[in-house]
């Protein structure tokens, strides 16, 4: 294993991280930095709104949600086929077809509405 300033011990492959003692599939390193830096952004927008669908006990939301989450996974190479069984070709249009149906599905939802309107 190998751990550096930038984040989590590493597998000697570079394919898994250890957190809290448990492995985890790495992040694919092909994907450009700022297509990954969206993607995560879609992630934890994801994850946020699995949060607040549980918490309204929206089953509906939940779903399309966790949908979410695991469309940012997948495009990052955290899920579904390993990165390093894939030909480039293969990994490029992963993460850049994930990365078009994110913004997709974000483009598609509703805006909030503030708390003061009503």
């Amino acid at each position: 294993m190998t751990a550096d300033a930038r984040g989590p011990a590493r597998t000697s492959d570079g394919r898994y991280v250890i957190v809290d003692g448990r492995r985890w599939r790495a992040t694919d390193p092909e994907v450009p930095e700022d297509v990954a830096a969206r993607l995560r952004s879609h992630l934890m927008a994801a994850r946020r709104a699995v949060a607040t669908a549980r918490r309204a006990q929206d089953a509906e939301a939940e779903r399309a949600a966790r949908t979410r989450v695991h469309t940012a996974k997948v495009a990052l190479g955290e899920r579904g086929t390993p990165w390093w069984d894939q030909p480039e070709s293969e990994r490029r249009a992963r993460w850049t077809e994930g990365l078009a149906a994110l913004d997709a599905t974000t483009s598609e939802e509703p805006a909030e509405e503030s708390a003061g309107e009503g």
